[in-house]
């Protein structure tokens, strides 16, 4: 199985040969693990890797239900998912992005921008959409107390916790493929910035036990960055089509807003009700007025920080914008020179000699005195 097209062969295990054919090595570790499973001896130790762990049976009043809770052996199914994630992230980029770009005839610059893009909406759109079916299933938009209602949330279905490893997946493995995609070094420390926080956020919430309160804003805000990096898209096709742009621009502040309300809701109110307010880790509850003031005051300091970097690129964008049509009407204000008409003489020229219509020179003919 070949995800690129090679003309040239590399050392085996040299840095080319790795960004050449990472993932390729990382299907044959995927097909190892799948092969575990055909034997009784390694079956154990491959669900380990394939399926989430702490699964807890819990009895109701027509049957029992299986529920999950987090543990350290999660971090061996979000290794394994990071491996597919890297699979998948060649495929888009093989036989879609690369494909697209050949048309479009891009720079470096925006071929990079191109690339980051492409791979983003696909993750947002599948993200929005897993998302959304997970929040309609469990009933979160129909009863919003379930936000913060029996907190703490410690046992969780087994889409919910499947979605969550997924996520923290996604980003992880983002950050390998820094070094796979040779991303330029000015472009790194951005894209450090929204992954890091993206982890810091989906972990947070994980591991708080606020899931519930996590999957809505993870709507909210995977929403309008598929809506950007659409426009981004459209915008390298037809550098004329802004009102996609326009239309993230109006989204990104309502969101903004939303998501501040939800946390306050949420945390600042729904949970400051809750009767069991004791720090008890063992147990999963954070529920204490500390622990509420530094949740609130993350959500608040990343999404004003996602403002600022909003206003401040906006009032560059104008004033580039302001530039070029001054720019413009300079130059059309400019008057502009009558052209100068020349006089020819009658008759044409010939060997840069002017002729007259009968076919005599113009000049005038010196008499010769006799």
């Amino acid at each position: 199985m070949a995800f690129r097209r090679r003309t040239k062969s590399y050392p085996l295990f040299s840095q080319e040969f790795i960004i050449h054919n990472h993932a390729d090595i990382g299907f044959c570790l995927v097909l190892c693990v799948l092969i575990g499973l055909m034997f009784e001896v390694t079956a154990k130790t491959a669900f380990l890797f394939i399926l989430p762990q702490y699964n807890i049976s819990v009895p109701t009043a027509d049957s029992e239900t299986v529920h999950y809770h987090y543990g350290p052996k999660d971090l061996v199914t979000i290794l394994f998912y990071v491996i597919i994630t890297i699979i998948f992230h060649a495929v888009v980029q093989e036989y879609i992005l690369d494909k697209i770009s050949k048309r479009l005839h891009l720079s470096k610059v925006k071929h990079s921008k191109f690339n980051e893009s492409g791979q983003l909406l696909v993750f947002h759109l599948s993200a929005v959409a897993w998302c959304f079916y997970v929040i309609v299933t469990e009933g979160y938009l129909t009863n919003p107390r379930s936000l913060w209602e029996d907190y703490p949330h410690v046992y969780l279905s087994f889409q919910v916790k499947f979605f969550y490893l997924g996520q923290l997946a996604y980003w992880l493995h983002s950050l390998p493929e820094l070094y796979f995609q040779k991303v330029r070094k000015e472009e790194i420390p951005r894209q450090l910035q929204y992954i890091c926080l993206y982890l810091l956020h989906i972990t947070g919430a994980y591991l708080l036990n606020l899931s519930r309160l996590g999957l809505i804003l993870l709507l909210l805000q995977y929403s309008t960055e598929a809506l950007f990096h659409m426009a981004r898209l459209f915008h390298f096709a037809d550098e004329n089509n802004e009102r996609l742009f326009n239309a993230w621009a109006a989204v990104f502040g309502v969101t903004r807003l939303f998501i501040l309300t939800l946390a306050v809701l949420t945390i600042g109110f729904g949970l400051a009700r809750v009767e069991n307010q004791v720090f008890d880790p063992e147990k999963g509850n954070f529920n204490t007025l500390p622990c509420r003031l530094g949740m609130l005051l993350l959500v608040c300091v990343a999404q004003a920080w996602l403002m600022w970097r909003f206003i401040h690129s906006q009032l560059r964008h104008w004033r580039e914008y302001w530039k070029e049509q001054s720019a413009k009407r300079r130059v059309s204000a400019v008057p502009r020179l009558p052209a100068k008409l020349l006089k020819r003489e009658p008759g044409y020229h010939e060997n840069g000699v002017v002729k007259a219509e009968n076919g005599t020179s113009s000049r005038t003919k010196k008499l010769k005195s006799p």
